[in-house]
C-alpha cells in the first residue's frame, strides 16, 4: 500500500468522523434543551419541642392558727375545770352513804368530778378556738411553677420527584422548585433552571 493511500484513507476516516460529530451537534441543537417533568414535591418536616417554665400566683388557704395571745387558753393545765369538777363531784359524793362509805364516796366523787371538769373545760375551749378560726379564714398567695412543652413543625427540606421519559427519580432539595419542569444537563436536573409547565 502506498503512503498516499494510507494518508488519504486516514483523512477520509477523520473526515467522516468529523461529519458524524457535526451532524450529531446539529441534531442536538435542533432538538433543543431537555426538561424533566416535576411530578411531586413533598415538604419534609420534623417536630421540635421546646420546654419552658410557666409560673402563676395561687391563693392557698392556711390551716387554722394555733391559739396564741388572747385566743390561747389562760389555763393550759385545766386547773379551773379540774377544781370546779372536784368540788361538785365531792359535794355529790358526800350526799351518798354514811360513815366511812361517805368519805370514800366523797373522795371518789371529787376525783371523778375533777376528771370530768377538766374534760368539759377542754371541749369548751376547743369549740371556742374552732369558731374563732372559722370566722377568720387565713389565706396567702404563693407562686406555683410548672413546665410546659411548646411543639412546632420545622421544615427540613423538600423531596422532589421528577420524570424524564421512562425514568422516575427523587431528589432532596433545601428549597422547593419554582416551576413544573427542570432543565436536564447531562441527564441530571439543574434546579436553578426550572420553568412553569407551559413555559
Amino acid at each position: 500500500m502506498s503512503k498516499s493511500i494510507v494518508i488519504g484513507s486516514t483523512l477520509a476516516v477523520l473526515g467522516l468522523g468529523g461529519l458524524a460529530f457535526g451532524a450529531w451537534q446539529i441534531q442536538e441543537q435542533q432538538r433543543g434543551p431537555e426538561y424533566a417533568q416535576i411530578t411531586n414535591v413533598e415538604t419534609l418536616t420534623r417536630t421540635v419541642e421546646t420546654p419552658r417554665e410557666v409560673c402563676e400566683e395561687v391563693v392557698v388557704q392556711l390551716p387554722p392558727e394555733a391559739p396564741t395571745g388572747q385566743g390561747a387558753s389562760r389555763d393550759p393545765h385545766r386547773v379551773l375545770g379540774t377544781a370546779a369538777g372536784a368540788i361538785v363531784g365531792g359535794l355529790l359524793g358526800n350526799q351518798v352513804g354514811g360513815g366511812s362509805g361517805k368519805k370514800i364516796a366523797t373522795v371518789a366523787g371529787a376525783i371523778g368530778g375533777g376528771l370530768a371538769g377538766r374534760e368539759v373545760q377542754e371541749r369548751v375551749e376547743a369549740r371556742q378556738h374552732a369558731q374563732a378560726a372559722q370566722s377568720q379564714p387565713r389565706t396567702t398567695t404563693r407562686q406555683e411553677c410548672r413546665t410546659v412543652v411548646d411543639t412546632r413543625q420545622e421544615t427540613e427540606g423538600y423531596e422532589v420527584t421528577w420524570r424524564h421519559g421512562e425514568t422516575v427519580e427523587t431528589s432532596r432539595l433545601d428549597n422547593p422548585p419554582q416551576g413544573d419542569r427542570v432543565l436536564l444537563e447531562e441527564g441530571r436536573p439543574n434546579w436553578q433552571q426550572t420553568l412553569p409547565a407551559d413555559g
